[in-house]
C-alpha cells in the first residue's frame, strides 16, 4: 500500500509515519511533502498513491488549495489540530479527518473506514460521493453577540456580510448594525452555508442576498452594492465569484 504524507512539521509527519507502520506493516511511505507547491508540484509529476495523509493549514498556505491547483483521485484523510475544517474537509476526497496528536487506536479506525470504502474499488469518484453522503454539513444558523451589558442572538439570514476592521471581526445585519465576534473570517467561512456566503476579498465575506448591485469596477474587478454599502470583489478571486454567482 503506497501513502503520502503531506506536513510541514517533521516530528509530526516521523511520528505518523512509524505510527502507520505499526498499523500497516505493509505501508510504503511514497514521500513526505512539506507545502502547499511542493505538494502541487509532487502531485502533477507523478502517480496516484493509494492514500494521503494530509495536514490542513501548512507554512505557505491551507492544504485545500492544493486541489485548487491539481487534480487528486486519491482518498485523503486530514491531520489537524484545528476541528474548524470538518466540512470542508468532507467536500475534498476526505475519508476521515483525525485531530491532533493522533493516536494509534484513532488511526487504525480511520483505515478500518477506508479499507470498507475503498478496497478493491475502481470507480473512486462514487466512492467519494458514498463518503460525502455519509455526513451532513452543519452550519450555524445564528450567532450570539453582546451589545453592552445585554446580548442578542442574530440569524444568519439577517446578516449582509461579516468583515475584518483593525484586527477586530463584526457582522453587520440587514438593517446597518453592526457587532463584533470572536472568530476570524478564516473560522466563519467554515461555519456559514458556502452557497449563501462568499469571501471577495481578504476582509469581507458577504450574503448573496444582500447584493442589490454588481457593476463593473475596472478591467477586472467588480464593485458591489450592499445597501449603503459598496465593496470591491478582489482581482483574484472575480471568476470564482461569477461562478458562485451562476452557479
Amino acid at each position: 500500500m503506497k501513502v503520502v504524507i503531506v506536513e510541514d512539521e517533521r516530528l509530526a509527519s516521523k511520528r505518523l509515519e512509524q505510527l502507520l507502520k505499526k498499523v500497516e506493516p505493509n505501508i510504503e511511505v511514497l514521500q513526505i511533502l512539506e507545502s502547499v507547491d511542493e505538494a502541487v508540484n509532487w502531485f502533477s509529476q507523478n502517480t496516484k498513491p493509494d492514500l494521503i495523509f494530509m495536514d490542513i493549514q501548512l507554512d505557505d498556505g491551507i492544504s485545500f488549495e492544493i486541489f485548487d491547483a491539481v487534480k487528486i483521485d486519491a482518498p485523503v484523510i486530514f491531520t489537524t489540530a484545528y476541528n474548524e475544517y470538518a466540512i470542508r474537509a468532507f467536500k475534498v476526497n476526505s475519508v476521515d479527518y483525525l485531530l491532533k496528536p493522533i493516536d494509534q487506536e484513532a488511526l487504525a479506525l480511520s483505515f478500518q473506514k477506508y479499507k470498507k470504502l475503498f478496497a478493491g474499488s475502481h470507480d473512486f469518484d462514487e466512492k467519494i460521493a458514498k463518503v460525502f453522503g455519509q455526513i451532513s454539513p452543519s452550519y450555524k444558523s445564528r450567532f450570539f453577540v453582546k451589545v453592552g451589558i445585554r446580548f442578542l442572538s442574530v440569524p444568519v439570514e439577517n446578516i449582509c456580510c461579516f468583515f475584518v476592521e483593525e484586527r477586530s471581526t463584526f457582522l453587520k445585519t440587514s438593517q446597518d448594525k453592526s457587532y463584533d465576534l470572536d472568530y476570524s473570517l478564516e473560522q466563519l467561512q467554515n461555519m456559514v452555508d458556502p452557497g449563501q456566503f462568499f469571501r471577495i476579498n481578504r476582509n469581507y465575506l458577504v450574503n448573496i442576498n444582500c447584493i442589490e448591485e454588481i457593476i463593473s469596477y475596472s478591467t477586472n474587478r467588480l464593485k458591489l452594492k450592499l445597501g449603503k454599502t459598496e465593496l470591491i470583489v478582489s482581482r483574484d478571486k472575480v471568476a470564482e465569484f461569477k461562478q458562485w454567482m451562476d452557479r
